[in-house]
């Protein structure tokens, strides 16, 4: 891993932006790439799906709405540790997403005034689950339980159909549509699936959504960014990434197996570690090398920490670790220092935080009870991760009666009037003409 090495150096925040190490992307031509494979699908329908199948995926000839039996078929064959696994994941998700949910509130103004904030759910949801270097039938049950807990009636998954699998997505993707009661799936993948769910297609009985959510390549966030206005999206989320703050008190050893850990996900993962303490940097980085070479994916964990978007970063104290941390915005951070709470009240921007030595980023990927659908790419100094909230809506229901709006009636006037629109104020003052009693 290079070391940036800061110390002694007065940053402001757009410098500090420059500086943290970052991929090189270019999102525009990725976009570029797939709004012909959208338009094709909102234009043929099944028919563009078949041929991106053939052309990405190698299949050909398979169903793309998979059968119920064959959900449950793959249910029966998943490995009782796995299933045991994915229920108690279940299980924790929902109650950390029944917190996501707001109670309806009210607020009176004046006797017979009166506004309801309510948050409705939308009506229907298309969930995309990856399918590439691995599966992630943990990142099904992160959407479904949140869009469920949050009371979407309506659930399609989307996944790319698996040469090896018979046309079906991967089996371990249907395990958790089985365990999360997801009976509409689909053996669509990509850019493809995301411009299925945005145009619907009737040929297979895929109906249209209202919002697009699940994690993908750059191509599944281009497609994103396609559809963007017809859907809703959760976010246009990237490869991992996680950052470290750690001081000379922390754990090595803890140090880079997380590092390694996200690093494992993708070549193109980001994995920063920023400490006050050359000498835990030094100490992290004999660790790294003695532990990335033994783990199962060390080419791709050795390309991962070798990039541009991983590194070490040297600061004179914490308070500068965590606006390092803040200009980063990361997907994930740590916190492994001598006083967590006092650098915890300096982080502003992340998408998950996770406090303490024993408090692994992995623990957040499984059975935190959080959810591990998340902002990348620093877009967390903006955008939340998933939850419950990412499927409501916040109405304001507003109910005033005769004599309320009596008492607004000469403010709104002049407010009206200031704006030139006087017929605003004759809405009003046409409820008190002569004879006019409704309530």
């Amino acid at each position: 891993m290079r070391t940036i090495d800061l110390r002694g150096r007065a940053l402001s925040r757009d410098e500090l932006l420059k500086l943290v190490p970052r991929a090189a992307v270019n999102a525009e031509i990725a976009v570029e790439r797939v709004r012909p494979l959208v338009a094709d699908v909102a234009a043929r329908g099944e028919a563009a799906l078949r041929d991106q199948a053939r052309e990405f995926d190698r299949v050909d000839g398979h169903l793309l709405r998979v059968p119920s039996e064959s959900i449950a078929d793959a249910l029966r064959n998943c490995p009782p540790a796995v299933e045991a696994a994915l229920r108690e994941l279940i299980e924790r998700l929902r109650l950390g997403s029944s917190a996501q949910v707001p109670e309806e509130q009210v607020t009176r103004f004046a006797n017979g005034a009166v506004i309801r904030q309510r948050w409705q759910p939308v009506s229907r949801v298309g969930l995309y689950a990856p399918g590439g270097k691995a599966a992630y039938p943990s990142s099904v049950v992160m959407n479904a339980i949140a869009a469920q807990t949050a009371g979407v009636p309506s659930l399609a998954l989307a996944s790319p159909a698996q040469a090896d699998n018979a046309g079906l997505p991967h089996p371990a993707v249907l395990w958790a549509a089985a365990l999360c009661g997801i009976e509409e799936v689909y053996a669509i993948g990509g850019a493809g699936a995301i411009a299925a769910f945005a145009h619907g297609v009737p040929a297979i009985g895929l109906d249209a959504v209202d919002v697009v959510t699940g994690p993908g390549n750059v191509f599944v966030a281009a497609a994103k960014r396609v559809v963007t206005g017809l859907v809703g999206i959760d976010a246009e989320a990237g490869t991992t990434e996680i950052l470290v703050i750690a001081d000379a008190s922390a754990e090595a050893g803890f140090v880079a197996a997380d590092l390694i850990s996200q690093a494992e996900h993708d070549e193109a993962a980001a994995s920063v570690l920023v400490t006050d303490s050359e000498e835990l940097a030094q100490r992290v980085a004999a660790e790294i090398a003695s532990r990335a070479a033994a783990t199962r994916h060390a080419g791709r964990v050795a390309e991962a920490l070798s990039g541009p978007q991983s590194g070490i970063v040297l600061v004179d104290d914490l308070r500068e670790a965590a606006r390092v941390s803040n200009a980063y915005g990361p997907e994930h951070l740590e916190i492994q220092t001598r006083d967590d709470a006092a650098v915890l009240a300096e982080i502003t921007d992340a998408g998950a935080i996770f406090v303490g030595g024993y408090t692994p980023v992995s623990l957040g990927d499984y059975l935190a009870g959080s959810n591990h659908v998340l902002p990348t790419g620093g877009t967390a100094r903006f955008a939340s991760g998933l939850g419950a909230h990412t499927f409501l809506r916040p109405q304001q229901i507003v109910s005033y009666d005769r004599a309320a709006l009596r008492d607004v009636e000469e403010p709104l006037r002049a407010l009206a009037e200031a704006e030139g629109l006087p017929a605003h104020a004759d809405a009003v003052s046409a409820r008190f003409e002569t004879g006019k009693k409704s309530s």
